[in-house]
């Protein structure tokens, strides 16, 4: 940023992206925290309703209206605090509009710092937004926030929000295979639980933390890193059943067959082109009594795996916490076009600390579970893939309860007044 602009504190800009999880607020409280403590540099953070569509509508909250224990509540609250949306920004050859509309914006506001909070697309924003600035007479310091609970960000250890969305998959898994294992004589024999996780199997991966002896469940998992074959599936469910009297599963929605076709697409796609999915569950249901006839029952995580902040890992909250702040701290330093990524400690104990890694090489790339992360038959976790998941649930994060309930942040939600006219897309 020119010296001219960053001689004087100017506002910053701060939206969250995608999908939320249990611990993005933790982000944006280290985020608007970080800021406060830096007023001679940042005088105020305008968060976006709903993601950076806040931007383009001009529909900026101003969190200097919040008290500083609504702002410290929010590393204990789930959702999206201010919103977030699935809108990807498209090439500028295809839409300068938006981005020119955006400029607009935050001249108008003055805002000279731009921290964009969620997953790989959203570093892609991030990163075009620091080089359009430029090119438009308006430079910007843009920072990305990272976020999924997919866990398929590149350069980072891992990504805020897996930790606590592996707990709650981990827990329930283990819950509901004693569940299912105390009925299995006279009813249900099966159980199936469907867990995120598009191309990369790390969410379904957790289930297996579960076990911790030969034989506990789950039996099997399915990664859409293992291509699935109907026959072979079938075959070790009925082993499994045989042996123990039970069979759980734990798959990921995109489980998808040896041509790439998942199990289970709607045929519609979200904003970012990606094709809805959802029922992988019962399909392979339907599978297992057509074939088998055994009784089942299935289940989809489905938002509880990424809301459930009562069973958040402890781990997971801090290192939410710590990209936020090192957020702040790498713009205030000068630095551009980067996210803060988690760096493991090489000893025995668990450590991590914080680094940075450009926008330009973690944008738009999907990481996936290594193959030494997956038993040789494909269908349960390695020594390896324990090792690297057991340290990022561990910890409970303190919660505070009124009334049997978990308390959450309640925001004003001030808006700034608008100066634009209202923005037509192209």
């Amino acid at each position: 940023m020119p010296k001219s602009q960053a001689a004087r504190p100017r506002n910053a800009f701060y939206a969250q992206s995608g999908g939320v999880t249990a611990v993005i607020n933790a982000s944006a409280a280290g985020v608007i925290e970080t800021a406060r403590a830096n007023k001679d540099r940042i005088r105020k953070v305008y968060a976006g309703r709903n993601g950076i569509l806040g931007a383009l509508n001009e529909e900026l909250i101003d969190t200097s209206k919040e008290t500083a224990a609504t702002i410290a509540a929010l590393r204990h609250t789930p959702g999206g605090a201010f919103g977030s949306c699935r809108y990807k920004l498209r090439a500028i050859e295809d839409s300068r509009a938006e981005y020119e509309r955006l400029i607009e914006v935050f001249r108008a506001h003055d805002i000279g710092y731009f921290f964009y909070n969620g997953g790989g697309d959203s570093q892609d924003t991030a990163w075009k937004v620091s080089q359009i600035s430029e090119r438009m007479g308006y430079p910007v310091t843009c920072i990305g926030v990272p976020k999924t609970v997919d866990n398929d960000l590149p350069l980072t250890d891992c990504s805020p929000g897996f930790g606590s969305v592996a707990k709650y998959v981990a827990v329930s898994t283990r819950e509901a295979g004693l569940d299912v294992a105390s009925m299995c004589s006279t009813s249900t024999k099966v159980f199936i639980l469907e867990v995120m996780g598009r191309h990369a199997g790390w969410i379904a991966a957790a289930g297996g933390l579960a076990a911790e002896k030969p034989g506990d469940p789950p039996h099997v998992i399915l990664f859409p890193e293992i291509a699935f074959d109907r026959e072979t599936f079938l075959a070790r469910v009925q082993e499994t059943v045989e042996r123990h009297g039970y069979c759980v599963v734990v798959a990921s929605e995109g489980t998808q067959d040896a041509a790439g076709q998942f199990l289970a697409e709607a045929g519609s796609r979200d904003a970012f082109g990606h094709a809805q999915l959802g029922g992988v569950a019962p399909a392979l249901a339907a599978m297992v009594k057509d074939a088998l006839g055994y009784k089942y029952h299935w289940a989809l995580a489905d938002y509880l795996q990424r809301a459930a902040r009562h069973v958040a890992s402890k781990t997971d909250v801090e290192q939410a916490y710590a990209v936020g702040k090192a957020a702040v701290e790498f713009a205030l330093a000068g630095r551009n076009a980067v996210m803060p990524i988690i760096v493991r400690g090489k000893g025995k104990r668990y450590t991590w600390k914080i680094d940075a890694a450009p926008l330009s090489k973690v944008a738009n790339v999907e990481r996936k579970m290594p193959r030494n992360y997956i038993t040789r038959d494909g269908f349960g976790i390695t020594a390896a893939a324990r090792a690297y998941l057991l340290p990022l649930i561990q910890g409970e994060a303190e919660t505070p309860w009124r009334h049997g309930l978990p308390v959450i942040a309640r925001l004003k939600q001030v808006m700034v007044p608008k100066k634009l006219p209202a923005f037509t897309p192209a």
